[in-house]
């Protein structure tokens, strides 16, 4: 079987190596991949944008099933391109991606199907967007509508802010047209945990629970972040929560998405926030979420080739999943100033020495081969994946795989998992 993974971040580099793994993979290919995925299969020269050299590519290639990483292709409609030329794509239609593609959109589906959530209006005038907040006060969320790579949520903490935050994304178009409409949202509080989830239009099957630590410093301060790192199972989804779910948000949320005509091959995200044993939606995402899928997909033991062409062929309800029974945890290493400024081109040195540790994996998301040194070229640099029996044991195992790994001015959260300790 040849498989053409699009996308080429951490999580890319976490699903190469997960679908290398298959007995059933002949050829693996990576657009446009990084440093980290070429050890698991050939990267290729055009990136996700390009979607016509793509189709060409996977036409030419007869490739079997194309796998879709990141949100941004999805929301521009490859799956539906690939589709009218006759190949397989796991991933949703870009009408479904609009449950992540569009804030506004899924928060209407939410409150239409009786989903939990929090209380929200949208806008599309800055004035108007403030007034709310001005009548509500603070806490109080902000979001861009839009895709804005995991950057475009706002917690304000006073009314000044969340104003702020208003002319940031409506009038300073610091996300592009994502800015075009605001979600403003109740602040939620509790503990937020992630459900990933394989849906094939009929059946849904939720993936082992994870948190992933979005601030980006210690004590969950700073500015939101794509995630500083992350963990799995995440203790605060007990089996009571997860039934809950089940019952509560993730049947619905695929019931809400049959009844609106939206059919839904892929992973639905489920982004929640979790107090007094109840589960509300905070976002939904339509791909496996980066850093958790450096945690998720290290646990699963059932091929995910075997997965994939389940949910493909409508045959989810035919295929046991099976987890380790183990924990995992992995830390980001960022570049200094990340999320706001950085600089790139800065070498990297120690990978093999941190993977001779045992059950260590190290994913590559920012970076670049240059005259035979790799160097940064992003904000996330690198995760390093512990797996382990405790959670003690995969701290102690993942920082100490972090300490053999070096670049300039590089920066870590030093409390991943510590919560998970607290259980």
């Amino acid at each position: 079987m040849n498989i053409l993974l699009i996308g080429s971040g951490g999580r890319e580099n976490a699903l190469a190596w997960k679908l290398a793994q298959s007995s059933r993979v002949k050829e693996l290919y990576i657009a446009a991949g990084n440093p980290g995925t070429a050890e698991y299969g050939e990267n290729l020269e055009f990136d996700e944008s390009n979607q016509e050299a793509l189709l060409e590519f996977a036409l030419k290639e007869k490739i079997d099933i194309t796998v879709v990483g990141p949100e941004a292709p999805l929301a521009a409609g490859i799956v539906d391109l690939f589709e009218e030329h006759g190949l397989n794509v796991f991933g949703p239609k870009k009408a479904a991606a609009r449950l992540e593609s569009s804030k506004a959109f899924s928060k209407e589906l939410m409150y239409k199907y009786g989903i939990p959530t929090a209380e929200y209006k949208s806008f599309t005038e800055a004035a108007e967007a403030k007034a709310y907040i001005e009548e509500k006060g603070a806490p109080i969320v902000v979001k861009a509508s839009g895709l804005a790579a995991g950057k475009g949520v706002i917690v304000a903490q006073t009314v000044e802010e969340a104003v702020e935050a208003v002319e940031t994304i409506m009038l300073n178009d610091k996300f592009g047209e994502a800015g075009e409409k605001v979600v403003v949202e109740e602040f939620l509080e509790g503990e937020e945990a992630t459900i990933l989830a394989f849906c094939d239009g009929r059946t849904v099957v939720p993936m082992i629970p994870s948190q992933d630590h979005k601030p980006a410093y210690d004590g969950g301060k700073g500015p939101n972040t794509g995630g500083m790192g992350a963990y799995a199972p995440a203790p605060v989804v007990t089996d009571g929560i997860m039934e809950e779910f089940k019952r509560e948000i993730m049947k619905p949320t695929l019931e809400a998405l049959q009844s609106e005509g939206l059919d839904f091959k892929g992973i639905i995200y489920f982004g929640l926030m979790i107090k007094n044993q109840k589960a509300k939606v905070l976002e939904y995402n339509v791909r496996f979420g980066d850093p958790e899928a450096q945690v998720v997909l290290p646990l699963l033991e059932t091929d995910l080739v075997a997965i994939m062409e389940a949910v493909l062929k409508e045959e989810l309800d035919q295929v046991e999943i099976k987890w380790k029974n183990q924990k995992a945890l992995c830390v980001v290493m960022a570049s200094g100033g990340y999320p706001v400024e950085y600089e790139k081109g800065k070498e990297i040195t120690g990978i093999k020495e941190a993977e001779t540790g045992e059950d260590i994996i190290v994913f590559q998301a920012g970076t670049k081969m240059e005259a035979g040194k790799l160097l940064t070229d992003g904000g996330r640099v690198i995760a390093v994946t512990a797996l382990g029996d405790s959670f003690k044991e995969v701290i102690d195992k993942a920082y100490a795989g972090v300490a053999k790994i070096h670049f300039k001015d590089f920066h870590i959260r030093n409390d991943i998992g510590y919560k998970a300790l607290t259980k």
